[in-house]
């Protein structure tokens, strides 16, 4: 069995082989100024975690890997394009760096070097992994518009918002765990057992990852805080703050995500001032840690000795306790 440590070692390898050069060089520049940087990677190493534990061949699997974390980095560049974030990883977005047209462009190319990927390493499953890929590949891009189409509507529940970052975050893990397991051969009940475990911990990753974007350091971060608040966006948190606000603070709320003030940090400062009011930072937390829990159940499930769920127990911990 891998550790987590050495699926992450792993996937650097992987990554550290390929090379993403190529003419015109204003396509292929983007490419390897987003792939080397790294990131987490979290994707590839829950899909190799997935192969491992039902007893397959993580190198059978090497390139979905790399197809996985190809794809989502192609998703990164044109949600900061469309979000307008200047910051990822700490370092400048591409189309900060660039233009917005080649982070389109060099977006669209990604997506497809993420199926040449799949495509390049033969697996007696492979129709079924390509069919699991192109449902979550459309299945983000319908979240994606839930989340925009939001941005115009008064009326998103937390119900709502829940299903579109099920879609838009949650079902690329789902997905990179359900290709792992059928890298592995493993039988359709403990596959769909580990994709809806792979859905429940998406969740609790993006309530973190929106409550980071209010409470989180930048440096260590490694993007822009309070761009939620800023971009008026519906987060967990706003739409819980405005469910539990009394009316003052509920139409202060409503003034302040409907507002594009030009000292945008006295904004920010408004809203953390009736969150902590409200204590959502508690709330979110316990929330967080409620589907983290819920995670842990379905992966005690799985019909595999304890010991063989070891490394994936590891990453839904270390995802509720991320500060970054």
């Amino acid at each position: 069995m891998y550790t987590f440590k050495e699926l992450s070692e792993k996937v650097s390898q992987y990554f550290a082989a390929e090379t993403f050069d190529g003419t015109p060089h204003q396509l292929y520049e983007p490419i390897s100024y987003t792939l080397a940087d790294g990131g987490k990677r979290l994707r590839p190493i829950l899909l190799l975690a997935a192969t491992d534990m039902f007893g397959g061949d993580i190198e059978e699997a090497r390139y979905g890997a790399i197809a996985i974390e190809t794809f989502h980095n192609f998703t990164l560049l044109h949600d900061d394009l469309m979000d307008r974030s200047p910051i990822r990883r700490g370092k400048p977005t591409v189309y900060r760096k660039w233009n917005d047209n080649t982070a389109i462009l060099s977006g669209d190319a990604m997506n497809i070097l993420a199926w040449r990927y799949l495509l390049k390493q033969p697996h007696r499953n492979l129709h079924r992994i390509l069919q699991t890929f192109e449902a979550t590949s459309m299945e983000i891009c319908e979240g994606q518009q839930y989340d925009m189409d939001f941005e115009t509507r008064n009326d998103v529940s937390i119900d709502e918002y829940m299903e579109m970052i099920r879609l838009k975050t949650s079902v690329l893990l789902g997905g990179a765990l359900k290709m792992g397991a059928l890298y592995a051969d493993a039988n359709e009940k403990d596959t769909e057992l580990l994709y809806n475990f792979g859905i429940q911990i998406g969740l609790a990753f993006q309530l973190r990852d929106d409550l980071l974007d209010v409470y989180g350091d930048v440096s260590t971060f490694g993007k822009q805080t309070g761009t939620d608040i800023r971009d008026n966006k519906k987060t967990y948190m706003m739409l819980h703050a405005l469910n539990k606000a009394n009316g003052s603070q509920r139409d202060k709320l409503t003034e302040l995500f409907s507002s594009s003030p030009a000292d945008s940090e006295k904004k920010v400062a408004e809203v953390i001032d009736i969150y902590n009011s409200l204590e959502i930072r508690h709330d979110v937390e316990q929330r967080i840690e409620q589907l983290n829990n819920e995670a842990i159940e379905t992966l005690r499930r799985i019909s595999l000795p304890d010991e063989r769920k070891q490394t994936l127990t590891e990453i839904a911990n270390k995802l509720l306790l991320r500060n970054v």
